[in-house]
């Protein structure tokens, strides 16, 4: 029995928390994967799992074991997908994290016309505004609206990210003119507690010298979609998206206002972890996305 089919059985067993339930899931035998994990931890001379009748739980050793274990299998499977004649020949389940923002935008629609295309493929969409941590929760792919920094990920920039500042006529006839972001302070603000700045608005200056502006308002959202919304019913001054409020700036509900002072510094990227084989679902999926912006272009402006 090589060592590669007994650290399987381990993995199977830990995902499906419980041997009975590794058995049903991948149609082996409760003994047979019983019998495999303990020869594994023979040949390692350790425990990994704590058995008992009512509690299944991973020894300090099993946890170790498990994490590097299933990069490694998951690095021999890439390798196996990295190699077949066909990269078309995909197959198993696409995991894919996506800011909520994203995905009920517009822009979202290019999640759909992947999943469209490759039918082969079991698409897990995960509407989350947290970063994830795409390892730990077993992520294939995340899209991300940031600023990019060094990390152990690789990026793809998708697309341009722009903010917008907007208003309604009716509210800047009766608050007067906004020549610099230093007005808002005075002025009643919509605040997106969804995004990161949440009441502390950055902008730059015109020597590209990034300060912030502290405002304030009586509603808060949850959604920049609401906050759009909020902003062309006069209601206050509005810091979103600019896939966001595209729709209301272009029939006029909204005007954009300080676009001098805006930060261009963000961007839209798929997010992987860094190996040696990347997945043939991944390069596809990243891939895809890429060329659906060039063919959309102007869609997040």
């Amino acid at each position: 029995m090589d060592t590669l089919t007994r650290i399987r059985a381990f993995i199977d067993v830990v995902d499906a928390e419980g041997f009975s339930a590794a058995s049903r899931r991948t149609g082996r035998s409760k003994a047979l994967l019983s019998k495999y994990v303990r020869e594994l931890e023979d040949e390692l001379g350790t425990l990994l799992l704590n058995r008992t009748t009512r509690q299944f739980s991973m020894t300090e050793a099993g946890h170790t074991y498990y994490r590097t274990a299933s990069d490694i299998l998951k690095e021999i499977d890439n390798l196996a997908d990295l190699v077949r004649e066909k990269n078309t020949d995909l197959r198993g389940k696409l995991k894919v994290s996506a800011p909520r923002t994203f995905v009920d935008a517009d822009i979202g629609q290019s999640l759909i016309d992947f999943g469209k295309e490759h039918p082969e493929l079991s698409l897990e969409i995960v509407s989350d505004d947290r970063f994830v941590d795409l390892v730990e929760e077993g992520f294939d792919v995340a899209v991300r609206i940031t600023k990019l920094e060094d990390s152990a990920l690789i990026a793809r920039k998708l697309g341009d990210f722009y903010l917008k500042i907007c208003v309604s006529e009716e509210f800047l006839a009766q608050a007067g003119p906004i020549n610099h972001p230093s007005d808002l302070a005075r002025l009643p603000c919509i605040i997106d507690t969804n995004g990161k700045s949440h009441s502390n608005w950055r902008f730059v200056d015109d020597k590209g010298a990034g300060f912030s502006v502290p405002v304030s308002g009586h509603i808060e959202v949850n959604s920049p979609t609401a906050a759009v919304r909020a902003a062309a019913s006069g209601l206050g001054v509005a810091q979103v998206p600019a896939f966001i409020a595209r729709h209301c700036l272009d029939s006029g509900r909204i005007v954009s206002i300080l676009e001098d002072y805006l930060p261009t510094d963000r961007g839209i990227y798929a997010i992987y972890p860094h190996r040696r084989y990347l997945p043939a679902k991944v390069r596809t999926f990243v891939d895809f996305l890429h060329a659906w912006f060039r063919r959309n272009p102007g869609i997040e402006a």
